[in-house]
């Protein structure tokens, strides 16, 4: 196997997948999933994903463009999917999509796009290589 397939292979298995209820405590006065909330929970399954990946202390140092595409109503389920989406010499970039899913339908539709940029560091908090 090369160098090249073994490094898609490791992206491919940090995909990492989170599944939430969307209750009436997480909802702001129109009833849909704070925002605050939304990229909180994106931080959080890009930074598993990430250590997923590089087995190693990450931190989360930058996130790009996160697109709200539409609002996620209370009573919903939502999924949250992290994918690496480029690796650098100390960072990898992480993909993250939120899907919203009727509860009591088959209806799915993505909501809210958004990339995260998180480095490996030591103990000092150093960055260190990647892989």
């Amino acid at each position: 196997m090369s160098e090249m397939e073994s490094l898609q292979q490791q992206m491919a298995a940090a995909e990492t997948r989170l599944f939430k209820a969307v209750f009436p405590n997480t909802t702001n006065h129109y009833d849909t999933l704070f925002g605050g909330l939304a990229m909180a929970l994106m931080d959080e399954v890009a930074f598993i994903a990430a250590t997923r990946f590089a087995r190693k202390k990450v931190v989360t140092v930058s996130s790009d463009r996160i697109d709200f595409k539409q609002p996620i109503p209370a009573g919903t389920i939502i999924e949250l999917v992290a994918r690496i989406a480029h690796v650098g010499r100390t960072s990898v970039k992480v993909t993250v999509e939120v899907f919203v899913e009727q509860m009591y339908s088959h209806q799915r539709q993505r909501a809210i796009t958004g990339q995260f940029t998180l480095v490996a560091i030591d103990d000092n908090r150093r960055p260190i290589p990647i892989i």
